[in-house]
């Protein structure tokens, strides 16, 4: 359907490059507008004059099979729109969820963007659309006319020969969309490879499409009038697109399946969509499937500035063991210690070691301490990291269970681009005797897995306490707080959460836990397992029943 489409006005570009600082939230408020209602005359238009390609060019390029449905997507131009008004329900349900995976006012590219419903839907900043029918994008432009959407823009060209528009699309992007595209172009490999040119450390490629297994059925849909007809396309399976994705140099970040049923049906099939097909194995049934990724190429090494933050309370005896286990393994470091109202003398003990370890004979290290607002080590994470100035945040426990001397590992993970949030994992080597509690372990191993299946990425451990993420991300994930809102006592679901709605890479270290040699276990099994278990049902509220 060719949904009221809204969008924000773009301020200003993204630069052509940009260092190891993230991109500031648009924070700008959206304005609804309508489309323009020059669309009927757009159609007239394209219904009456097909505009045929000229010889020479990019056209002049295409194979037999493309030039086929070129010329059968110009014809269509003028129906488009009223085949997604007859289909509304199945392009709702669609649009909602890249709303979920795009945020609103970012920097767009939509490669096949026909009439420009989707991205305008989408309410970029900037949305570039690319089309090679010039019937579909006569429409898109007729409809939101830059006069009244300054901020899209609509271009014809071929996906496939993206170097012939070098000078008008303008990278990076912080999200282009490839939208059903894959099943129209001839080498999927090749075309993907001309996007690292429009691309950064953290654009992300969101690629949507039909899953195979439907085939059948659409092409009955087709057969009976229920569907848009459209001619042969390349019915990819999950594998074959990771693969591609694989030998084109983008890593793949997470996938999704929506949709079991493509139709409302009075509510019931909203119903099946929300509460069965997210459900594990049957979710790989439904028609739609939706893949994150990153480029390969982009991720460069940075010699980055660290802040490690302790939180800690009733841990005076390892305060000391903290800074003197911790390796230098970067040339700026700062550690923060922030303390929770302790009643053993950490907070005392936490000013001594920043005095003594601050002169130039031990060590002239960069030590701040502060004292938590609230309570709970979630408040005394957020405490810290809104004054942490290093560009990576590490959190390392106080009780040292995970040992220090491990940091560096995390370092170079995030350092060299290879994730972008690095959670530790306890539950992969075998532990010291005492370290962890019978019941503790297997709600931890039930838990990793149930948060696999919530976030779309692995986890074999969620609440290991150490976290590295940088203070840029972190700031992402402060911005798009609200979807969430303050639900986490741990601190450890609050940055999970986020890392996984902003699309970040995040991948595993695994280290030896050790038993604690000074104080007391901080958790309750029974108290805090049941605030888990309420975790799991808000997780799925958020993330997978919308």
């Amino acid at each position: 359907m060719a949904k009221t489409a809204t969008a924000k006005k773009a301020t200003s570009k993204k630069a052509a490059s940009k260092g190891a600082s993230a991109k500031k939230p648009v924070s700008k408020k959206v304005t609804a507008k309508k489309p323009s209602t020059r669309k009927a005359s757009a159609k007239a238009t394209a219904s009456s004059a097909l505009s045929i390609p000229k010889q020479g060019g990019w056209q002049s390029k295409l194979s037999v099979r493309k030039t086929a449905i070129l010329e059968y997507n110009q014809q269509m131009a003028a129906k488009r729109d009223d085949w997604r008004a007859k289909n509304a329900s199945f392009y709702d349900d669609d649009m909602a969820f890249l709303r979920f995976l795009i945020p609103e006012g970012s920097r767009i590219l939509d490669l096949g963007c026909g009439t420009g419903a989707q991205l305008a839907g989408l309410k970029p900043s900037y949305g570039m659309g690319v089309d090679f029918s010039a019937n579909m994008v006569d429409v898109a432009r007729s409809t939101y006319p830059e006069h009244e959407y300054p901020e899209l823009q609509f271009r014809v060209g071929d996906v496939e020969q993206l170097r012939t528009l070098r000078n008008d699309l303008a990278g990076p992007y912080d999200f282009i969309l490839l939208s059903d595209t894959l099943g129209f172009v001839d080498d999927c490999q090749a075309m993907l490879e001309q996007i690292h040119d429009l691309c950064d450390e953290e654009t992300r490629i969101v690629i949507t499409y039909y899953s195979h297994l439907w085939e059948p059925v659409l092409r009955a849909g087709e057969a009976l009038g229920l569907k848009m007809p459209q001619p042969e396309v390349n019915f990819l399976s999950p594998a074959d697109i990771d693969n591609i994705l694989g030998l084109a140099d983008f890593d793949r970040i997470k996938t999704e399946w929506r949709q079991l049923v493509p139709a409302r049906l009075f509510g019931v099939g909203t119903a099946i969509n929300r509460y069965i097909g997210t459900l594990p194995l049957i979710r790989k049934l439904s028609l739609r499937h939706f893949i994150v990724a990153r480029s390969q190429r982009k991720a460069k090494r940075k010699d980055l500035s660290t802040t490690v933050l302790v939180p800690c309370r009733n841990e005076k005896g390892n305060i000391e063991s903290a800074i003197t286990r911790l390796p230098r393994f970067c040339k700026d470091m700062e550690v923060l210690y922030v303390e929770g109202n302790s009643s053993d003398g950490t907070f005392e003990e936490c000013e001594r070691v920043r005095d003594y370890y601050a002169k130039p004979e031990n060590g002239s290290w960069d030590i701040k301490v502060f004292k938590q607002p609230g309570k709970g080590k979630g408040d005394a994470v957020r405490k810290g990291f809104d004054e942490a100035r290093g560009d990576i945040l590490m959190i390392l426990d106080a009780d040292l269970t995970m040992p220090p001397e491990e940091l560096p590992k995390f370092y170079e993970a995030i350092a060299s681009g290879k994730g972008e949030f690095i959670n530790g994992s306890r539950l992969v080597y075998p532990m010291e005797k005492g370290a962890m509690r019978f019941l503790n372990y297997w709600a931890n191993r039930t838990f990793a897995m149930i948060f696999s299946f919530l976030l779309n990425q692995r986890f074999t451990d969620t609440l290991c306490g150490t976290k590295v993420l940088t203070q840029a991300d972190y700031h992402k994930i402060q911005a798009g707080r609200s979807y969430f809102g303050d639900f986490d006592p741990f601190g450890d679901f609050d940055l999970i959460f986020g890392a996984a709605k902003q699309n970040l890479k995040i991948i595993e270290i695994p280290m030896r836990y050790a038993d604690r040699t000074y104080g007391e276990p901080q958790i309750s099994r029974f108290r805090d397992g049941w605030l888990l278990l309420k975790m799991v049902v808000f997780a799925w509220r958020k993330l997978k029943a919308f």
